[in-house]
């Protein structure tokens, strides 16, 4: 007798991937959901006996549907699969009840070992179960959850470094004009007063800049965290400034470069400007390009003052590229 299976992930593309990564004499009768709010309707509403379930949604996350199943004393059997590593990440979710935690880009193997080590083989079947349901790619989608997946490793990096919990962002995709550029990153902080860091990086036919945004009233915050002595002049904060970037320039772009199989070098960081007004920040870079894929990550740590932007800008001439590589990782 097949069993309910439900994927609650807000990325068709996860979807997608995890549909494929699921053993083919899995009998199970698959239902999804968008969000968290969607998935506690759908488990309200029908008897579901396997969950696998994404953290970073938007309109209810998988840290409330879990601690919703926990205060409803729920029997169903969830596991969690997020691009969200971090050590706390999966301590809480544990304390909430998930059974297991596996880290996105899934695969076989993982899903393989869970299956067998909470007992759900004993629902398969001899014959393949016909796991048809297949989607069309959503690109925006796409770019949206590898990045995601990326961001990951670097929310893991920068909170063993700080020994905090990072706030996982949900990337927001737009393909504009640069002359828009400006105005998207207006947007995107509404502080009056940044720094600013750029890194070209290139690599398996991908290319652009790597931004960093970073609000001149964190640097307090910064300094204390990663236990930098002494006073918080211009050079100390070019230096936490340039340490920050290293951490999550590096690990965002090491985290696409592994999921697509591929190497990715970084220039040089280069100080755009610092204690600027946000016009300023445009205005001292020098883009070549008309149009770009630009992904941005707000970035915030948990019950502190420091809040942050990283911004990954694609040339135009990659995004083919970047769509090849996408049907790779899909495949």
């Amino acid at each position: 007798m097949s069993i309910s299976l439900l994927i609650c992930d807000d990325s068709s593309f996860a979807q997608k991937q995890l549909l494929h990564a699921l053993p083919e004499d899995w009998d199970v009768m698959i239902t999804y959901a968008k969000n968290g709010k969607d998935a506690l309707k759908v488990i309200a509403e029908q008897k579901m006996s396997v969950m696998f379930l994404d953290l970073n949604m938007p309109i209810l996350d998988g840290y409330g549907v879990l601690a919703k199943l926990q205060e409803d004393n729920s029997k169903l059997r969830v596991i969690v699969v997020s691009g969200d590593i971090q050590d706390e990440a999966f301590n809480r979710v544990k304390d909430l009840g998930a059974l297991d935690f596996i880290k996105k880009p899934v695969s076989k193997e993982e899903i393989i070992r869970v299956v067998q080590q909470y007992g759900l083989d004993e629902e398969l079947i001899e014959e393949e179960a016909p796991l048809d349901q297949d989607h069309d790619i959503d690109l925006f989608d796409a770019y949206r959850e590898v990045t995601n997946v990326a961001m990951g490793q670097a929310a893991s990096l920068l909170a063993k470094v700080l020994d905090a919990f990072v706030v996982m962002p949900i990337p927001n995709v737009n393909m504009i004009e640069i002359t828009e550029l400006q105005m998207a990153i207006n947007s995107a902080i509404s502080r009056d007063y940044s720094s600013a860091v750029c890194q070209g990086f290139m690599g398996g036919g991908l290319a652009g800049e790597a931004m960093l945004l970073f609000s001149d009233s964190s640097y307090a915050d910064m300094a204390k965290m990663m236990h930098f002595e002494g006073e918080m002049d211009d050079t100390a904060e070019i230096e936490l400034l340039m340490d920050l970037t290293n951490i999550l320039i590096g690990a965002c772009t090491n985290g696409l470069a592994e999921q697509f199989d591929i190497d990715i070098s970084l220039g040089h960081p280069t100080v755009l400007g610092r204690h600027m007004v946000n016009y300023d920040v445009i205005n001292k870079s020098n883009y070549r390009w008309k149009s770009t894929l630009a992904i941005d990550l707000p970035i915030t740590i948990e019950n502190k003052d420091i809040n942050a932007n990283l911004l990954l800008l694609f040339t135009e001439d990659s995004i083919p590229r970047f769509n090849q590589l996408i049907s790779y990782v899909a495949a």
